[in-house]
């Protein structure tokens, strides 16, 4: 917090948010302005809600500050930087960004609000470094909608690989270390955000659907999956992509040059799951020529990115704020997304420091958290306790009250 501290002009934001960030890391049952201000003795959630929605402090300068404290201790020069989207399953259609949208989430359209996030996936650990909250055109294209949830009036609507794109940018301006971009299909399959990477000396191993079309010389190109149907037994290699839950990830790898008329080496790399025979393709590209081998532990590195938002969403928060507007949510996902760093780096300097003793894993990320919350939550005080609930149960009385006032006013 003393590395954020001159993002805030006063002390008073300053300190809430200190508090803030701890209610994020506590065992709490859901995390929202209530909860947290609760956790921090305060009276009510006022002041909370003024940190994210009024109060003067510069959330990019703390997601500045975020990606230095990251790259600081697990910054390496081999590291992937990860890109991915992740929603948020909302109701109604007042919160920014909110619309009937297909989120991974759920596996399904749904009403929600989704974002694009920027990881970093390093040997020492991984943690989110940015983020971009994806505005539809039925938000971009409503001028009045957007005044309302607080968006300012130069936003105009971008892609997720733009958005994606951006990050890498500002990555890439900061001097971030890394050698690689990954991403799923929706990155990969873009070819604008493929040939900027490839201008700006970017090598990336970024996930295509099966009809992706590959350059096959002469003019013609091939669906990835027709490509992989030629190939002979011999073309497949049995090679990790890592480790996993229950140990090593093991696949079956191929790997096709693809002909091209510019400068570095472009391939299509074809994972073969050795139980099912499912297929999974990736387009990439390196300024130098590189091994399979390489290639294969890019593309595993790929799902640190599902494994930091779980971690976001499971310890800090990350999904569970309740707010409606623009600068609200980039708030919140900021200050979420530095308390799941700090359990990252606290993980990555224990680790560094001792081996974990015989008979036990080295420390997680949920393990710190755990110890964290035990130490720093404060003594259980009854008339405080009580003090919320009569809180509560007024607010939502008022709340019920102008709720069934609405519904007589369209009777």
């Amino acid at each position: 917090m003393v590395r954020v501290g001159s993002r805030f002009g006063r002390v008073e934001p300053r300190r809430r948010a200190r508090a803030f960030v701890l209610g994020l890391l506590a065992e709490l049952p859901r995390k929202n302005c209530w909860t947290i201000a609760e956790q921090a003795g305060d009276a009510t959630p006022d002041g909370m809600q003024h940190l994210l929605a009024r109060a003067r402090w510069d959330a990019d300068g703390v997601r500045d500050d975020l990606r230095g404290y990251v790259t600081e201790y697990l910054g390496d020069p081999d590291a992937v930087l990860v890109v991915d989207e992740t929603g948020d399953l909302k109701k109604g259609t007042a919160t920014a960004g909110v619309q009937r949208q297909y989120t991974g989430t759920a596996g399904r359209i749904e009403n929600a609000q989704v974002a694009v996030y920027l990881g970093y996936a390093a040997p020492a650990g991984h943690a989110l470094i940015d983020r971009e909250l994806y505005l539809p055109r039925s938000w971009t294209g409503d001028p009045d909608r957007c005044a309302a949830a607080g968006i300012p009036a130069d936003v105009t609507f971008a892609t997720k690989p733009q958005l994606a794109r951006r990050m890498i940018e500002r990555a890439a301006a900061a001097k971030v270390p890394f050698a690689w971009v990954a991403g799923d299909e929706v990155y990969g399959d873009n070819g604008p955000l493929r040939t900027w990477l490839e201008a700006q000396h970017i090598a990336y191993v970024l996930a295509v659907a099966c009809d992706h079309r590959v350059p096959a010389g002469g003019g013609r190109t091939l669906r990835a999956d027709h490509l992989a149907a030629r190939l002979p037994k011999r073309a497949w290699q049995r090679l990790s992509a890592g480790e996993g839950a229950k140990g090593r990830r093991w696949y079956d790898w191929a790997w096709v040059t693809i002909a091209h008329a510019g400068s570095g080496c472009r391939y299509l790399l074809i994972r073969r799951n050795r139980s099912t025979g499912e297929l999974a393709f990736y387009r990439c590209c390196s300024p130098q020529p590189v091994t399979l081998a390489a290639l294969v532990t890019v593309a595993g590195l790929r799902w640190t990115v599902e494994e930091n938002f779980q971690a976001g969403k499971g310890l800090t928060g990350l999904d569970e704020h309740q707010v409606r507007r623009w600068t609200s949510w980039y708030r919140w996902a900021t200050l979420a997304m530095l308390a799941a760093a700090f359990l990252t780096i606290a993980a990555a300097t224990e680790h560094a420091r001792q081996p974990a003793p015989p008979g036990q894993i080295p420390l997680t990320r949920n393990e710190i958290a755990h110890l964290l919350a035990t130490l720093t939550s404060p003594a259980p005080d009854t008339q405080h306790r009580m003090r919320w609930s009569r809180w509560r149960r007024h607010h939502q009385h008022r709340a019920r009250g102008c709720h069934y006032q609405r519904q007589s006013m369209r009777l």
